[in-house]
């Protein structure tokens, strides 16, 4: 109900395919808590991780309305694989709206991503810090060397790690008030510990990732804290692709609720459970969810691709589609599990798995304390 376009449908089509193949392979990657590699080799031959580059560097340049679309189907086959690919092409998103990379730069990294399926995360989160969206300042530091800086600390939840040879990392300027945000290429003094044992999302690779004196050129600086220049605000859209991947994996959890209420039948009943009151009564509540949830999450979309000017003023309600898509699909999963039984809690069904995999949208930003009280203070200022 929300393709629009001929596009839109192609878009939508690809990532149903995409998600068909992840099914399969999903409940493996999650019993051994391993990276993907397999999905991600098959995003990059599709063309799915160049969807989000600028047009100008060879890239499809959707919107986010488009990518919306792309991720909450994506993550019908695998919640891990969406949440991992969508930091890579919601940020590419955001690069391309806010221009906060030197031009060139972004220019041979866009090349790379079109020609090699080069992806990029950003890594800013610390063990004593917490979530950057909290306004910790990064125990990371840059310290100058001669043509550049040297990188030292640990960073957390560093998703798509295994995975990445780029990532962009939040330091604060040794001896200074200030805080840099550095292009880092993988090489010496950068490696990986593989730390990410969870309840869910269990194949994001979030491992930690340990910087001790890496190398950064100077040209590969991407701002500084105390730099006053010209910044571009895009209210940072982009991470809808976080509500997008939950409602996903939410919509596959009703669907299978759904078959299995049309098909089953214990020998109690003379037809299946779907024609029981109660049960029809639950599928009408996950639909109410559903459809709440999804309409919320494309009409922000939809507004802020329309409204460039107004995008800083979206926050509120793009923190609102957030709130209610991530609180919904834990919802909208409890009642597939209420409907199925205790079968639901077996590992031969992805009904367990995706109960676990919904639970970490709690903790994705912004979380919902940070989006109430931006919906709090926008109506104490009206």
């Amino acid at each position: 109900m929300f393709i629009r376009s001929e596009r839109e449908a192609e878009l939508a089509a690809l990532a149903d395919r995409l998600a068909a193949r992840f099914t399969q392979r999903a409940p493996e990657y999650d019993r051994e808590g391993s990276f993907p590699f397999d999905n991600f080799a098959d995003l990059r031959q599709s063309g799915y991780l160049r969807l989000t580059v600028p047009q100008e560097y060879g890239g499809d340049g959707i919107s986010l309305y488009e990518l919306v679309l792309a991720q909450e189907r994506l993550a019908r086959g695998d919640g891990s694989t969406a949440l991992a690919v969508g930091w890579h092409v919601g940020q590419m998103l955001h690069f391309r709206c806010t221009r906060s990379w030197p031009e060139a730069l972004l220019a041979r990294f866009c090349g790379e991503v079109v020609r090699e399926g080069a992806m990029i995360n950003h890594f800013g989160t610390e063990p004593a810090t917490g979530s950057p969206s909290r306004g910790g300042k990064p125990q990371t530091t840059a310290v100058r060397t001669e043509g550049g800086w040297l990188l030292s600390g640990r960073k957390t939840y560093s998703t798509l790690s295994p995975a990445l040879h780029h990532f962009t990392v939040s330091a604060g300027i040794e001896g200074e008030d200030a805080t840099g945000v550095f292009f880092v290429r993988r090489g010496p003094g950068i490696w990986v510990e593989e730390t990410w044992d969870t309840i869910g999302m269990r194949a994001t690779g979030s491992h930690d990732l340990v910087l001790e004196h890496a190398f950064v050129p100077e040209d590969e600086v991407l701002g500084r804290s105390d730099s006053g220049g010209p910044h571009i605000d895009d209210g940072d859209g982009w991470l809808l692709h976080i509500p997008a991947c939950y409602i996903g994996i939410a919509h596959a959890a009703r669907d299978f609720a759904v078959g299995f209420a049309r098909d089953y039948r214990p020998n109690s009943l003379p037809r299946p459970i779907a024609e029981l009151p109660h049960i029809r009564q639950q599928i009408g509540q996950m639909e109410a969810d559903l459809i709440t949830s999804r309409t919320l999450l494309y009409a922000i979309a939809d507004r802020w691709d329309r409204d460039e000017a107004g995008r800083p003023g979206l926050k509120p309600e793009l923190g609102l589609a957030k709130y209610v898509a991530t609180n919904h699909a834990i919802q909208i999963v409890d009642t597939a599990m209420r409907i199925v039984g205790g079968a639901s809690l077996s590992r031969k069904l992805p009904l367990e798995r995706m109960y676990r995999d919904v639970r970490a949208g709690l903790h994705n930003p912004p979380m919902d304390d940070v989006a109430l009280q931006r919906l709090a203070a926008r109506a104490l200022a009206e």
